[in-house]
């Protein structure tokens, strides 16, 4: 049995939906939008998870389940060497952002990396302690920022809302997804110019321990062998 976990709600599910039924597998969700139980209809041996989008990574890495739809960013985060335990099946043309660094746009020196590098070791100067800067993605910034050699800051984590982080005080910067930059906009923050940290979209992937006959038949029906 092959368990695909899909997003349990709102856009992403509905798309994941459509992107299957072009490929002749129907999903559904069983009973209200309340209920998390699924039904997959054209496709032998295959059953529906429907779990959050952030869950979805770590199930597969542990094999709770074989296939799983989700966001490249959230992979990348929470899965530390993550090509071990996962294969990247196929990108699924939806749920496109961008994980990037912003700052106040009243920054109006502050253009790109190299200008947020020296603000950030003038900020630690002048007041003691590092640039805060808030986001839910610990591993890829950390990454990107020793990539560009920029030190003189700290991690503020935020789950939600942190666009707000800024006007409220808790972090001078943040890092965070963004489709389309309006919310941003609305918060009066600008993003660096700089190639984003990642391009997400969503993706299918694979447990890599679970390929094998069942998993490749799958994929023969949804064309994504060759």
């Amino acid at each position: 049995m092959i368990r695909l976990g899909v997003p349990s709600k709102g856009r992403l599910m509905e798309q994941t939906f459509d992107w299957f039924a072009e490929r002749g597998v129907t999903l559904s969700r069983s009973g209200s939008d309340r209920e998390y139980a699924g039904r997959v209809d054209g496709a032998e041996g295959v059953s529906l998870v429907l779990l959050s989008a952030g869950e979805i990574p770590r199930e597969l890495a542990a094999g709770r389940i074989e296939m799983g739809v989700t966001g490249t960013d959230l992979v990348r985060e929470k899965l530390a060497g993550w090509t071990s335990d996962v294969v990247e099946l196929a990108p699924m043309g939806f749920g496109h952002a961008d994980l990037i660094i912003a700052v106040p746009e009243c920054w109006r020196d502050c253009r790109d990396l190299d200008d947020f590098a020296a603000i950030a070791r003038d900020f630690r100067a002048e007041h003691g302690f590092r640039l805060r800067i808030a986001t839910k993605y610990h591993r890829l910034v950390r990454a990107f920022l020793a990539l560009h050699e920029v030190a003189d800051y700290q991690l503020v984590d935020s789950q939600g809302a942190t666009e707000g982080t800024v006007a409220n005080l808790t972090a001078e910067a943040i890092a965070d997804i963004t489709s389309s930059g309006a919310t941003l906009q609305a918060n009066n923050l600008r993003i660096l110019q700089a190639e984003p940290i990642l391009r997400s979209q969503a993706t299918l992937f694979a447990n890599r321990a679970a390929q094998g006959p069942q998993m490749r038949a799958f994929l023969d029906q949804l064309g994504l062998t060759a």
